[in-house]
């Protein structure tokens, strides 16, 4: 008679066992997201101050919300998403708070997805706007198209390669972590390229005076790509969206 309870006993230990070990899990999981979080504020300090200089110089007429010497330049772009960095941070607060229900355990599906979520337009709208930029002569010069591969690539220098290399990275690094059905390098490759290729069209389009070229989709590209490898820890897979359905 007192075996069925020892086996009862062992089988409450086992069950005690297996739900601890998903917290841990959470609790990791939401340390190695504070900890990416936090060291990506330190990378963009260092660079800030590293360009400090000509991004002060931007800052009084940003500051005044002026089009011209802010909105319209590389330095103000940048100085702006440095100044909204905090507010991105805390719309992504208030949008896990608002996911999180009580005591259920989805506190850190809750952070992913708004991190995701914020990080995917934080880090890629600023890109987007210094892309449809208009240069020297827009609506006037001709549009100008590009097809030939790897001709663009030489003339656009060491600066030139890692700013294209960051326009979708972003979107490639959040966007697999969100939603399940990108979780796959192929489809990360399809939307880097499609909306490169957007990108591309619309300043054709819209004779921003700029070149069309077939190399900054490639780079684009490879940018969406590299990024999504390096996120791909924390994909949101079809298993792990069954999970986090609550979020």
């Amino acid at each position: 008679m007192q075996r069925p309870f020892a086996s009862h006993g062992r089988m409450d230990h086992s069950s005690a066992s297996l739900s601890v070990r998903p917290r841990r899990t959470r609790t990791f999981v939401l340390v190695v997201l504070v900890g990416l979080a936090v060291l990506a504020v330190l990378v963009l300090t260092a660079g800030a101050y590293a360009v400090r200089a000509p991004l002060m110089m931007s800052a009084p007429r940003c500051m005044a919300g002026r089009w011209h010497g802010c909105y319209d330049t590389f330095n103000g772009v940048v100085l702006m998403t440095l100044v909204l960095l905090p507010l991105a941070v805390l719309v992504a607060w208030g949008l896990a708070r608002l996911r999180r229900a009580p005591a259920d355990g989805t506190s850190t599906s809750a952070w992913r997805l708004s991190l995701a979520e914020v990080g995917m337009v934080h880090g890629t709208v600023p890109f987007l706007w210094l892309t449809m930029m208009p240069g020297a002569a827009p609506g006037i010069a001709p549009a100008r198209v590009s097809l030939v591969p790897f001709r663009d690539l030489v003339t656009m220098g060491t600066l030139g390669i890692v700013g294209n290399l960051l326009v979708l990275a972003s979107l490639g690094f959040f966007a697999p972590i969100r939603f399940a059905a990108l979780a796959s390098g192929p489809r990360i490759l399809a939307l880097g390229a499609g909306c490169s290729v957007l990108i591309e069209t619309a300043q054709y389009v819209l004779r921003l005076d700029r070149v069309s070229s077939v190399d900054d989709v490639l780079v684009n590209t490879t940018g969406a790509v590299l990024a999504a490898l390096a996120s791909r820890r924390w994909w949101r897979t079809t298993h792990t969206a069954a999970i986090w359905r609550t979020a």
